[in-house]
């Protein structure tokens, strides 16, 4: 969720350290010949390891892109713990006071927005995460990438891996974002996904990055697939390290007086684990 307006989830790239084993999902498939060199399975209670999550909150009082509506915490367990094996990422109905909150921008929810960047970055390989995300009208969890140190948008390009959006409960998204293409000149190209699940049930996102093509999957499933047209960074940006970002928005896309469901409040999208594998001479 990058950018004006812009759906997001994107790749990453780079540390390579040693990793203890893991077995993927069953009916997935790790790519012949990679190894996993980065991971978290969630596995101690209390807040997410600081040694590789960081919480963005840089644009709240200034109010977040695409018409969103929260306020991102820091280290706020209510909106970010570790719990029973899963991170736990929940958005509040409630008021964030000055007093409390000196960089508020007026919000009345409240949530959190966890990424790897400084700590973990990654240049090609295959990603996987298995979520469970909450139901109701205005929400917006999302599992994406962005490039790591300084970008521009669209121009550094943007990969999402999954977003949901509450108003198409059974459906989910993916999309890749360039300067060729992208929603603000109308160019922008994505795939839906479609469960009665998509919501309330655990699914396993997967993104393949290679230096030729860019795929999505859903338990197994491919269902967007971008490849690489040539070398101009306007279509394929996607030659440096992306860091990994896992958050919950809020917005109003449905419109009216019904377009966030307050009842839904609190919703928590639940993260089992994040695992990111890559070939052994990958940078």
């Amino acid at each position: 969720m990058r950018c004006l307006g812009v759906l997001s989830v994107l790749l990453c790239g780079v540390p390579a350290f040693e990793a203890a084993a893991h077995t993927a999902t069953p009916g997935l498939s790790i790519p012949p010949g990679y190894q996993l060199v980065w991971s978290d399975e969630f596995e101690t209670d209390g807040a997410p390891d600081s040694d590789k999550w960081s919480y963005d909150t840089f644009w709240n009082a200034k109010g977040w892109w695409n018409k969103e509506q929260q306020y991102y915490t820091d280290a706020r367990p209510k909106n970010a713990r570790v719990k029973d094996g899963n991170l736990i990422i929940e958005a509040h109905y409630e008021p964030v006071p000055k007093s409390e909150f000196p960089d508020t921008g007026g919000q009345e929810f409240t949530s959190a927005r966890l990424y790897t960047r400084k700590k973990a970055s990654w240049l090609y390989g295959y990603m996987e995460i298995r979520a469970k995300l909450p139901c109701g009208n205005g929400l917006w969890p999302a599992i994406w990438t962005m490039p790591e140190g300084d970008h521009d948008w669209p121009d550094d390009g943007e990969i999402d891996i999954m977003e949901y959006y509450g108003h198409q409960p059974t459906s989910f998204h993916a999309t890749v974002h360039t300067l060729d293409r992208n929603h603000v000149n109308g160019r922008s190209v994505g795939s839906v996904h479609k469960t009665p699940t998509a919501c309330g049930g655990f699914h396993t996102h997967s993104l393949h990055w290679t230096e030729d093509s860019i795929t999505m999957s859903v338990d197994g499933t491919e269902y967007h697939r971008v490849m690489r047209e040539g070398d101009d960074p306007a279509v394929w940006p996607f030659t440096r390290a992306h860091h990994l970002i896992l958050n919950v928005a809020i917005r109003n896309w449905a419109g009216g007086d019904n377009g966030i469901d307050l009842d839904a409040f609190p919703a928590r999208m639940e993260v089992d684990y994040v695992r990111i594998y890559q070939k052994p001479d990958a940078s």
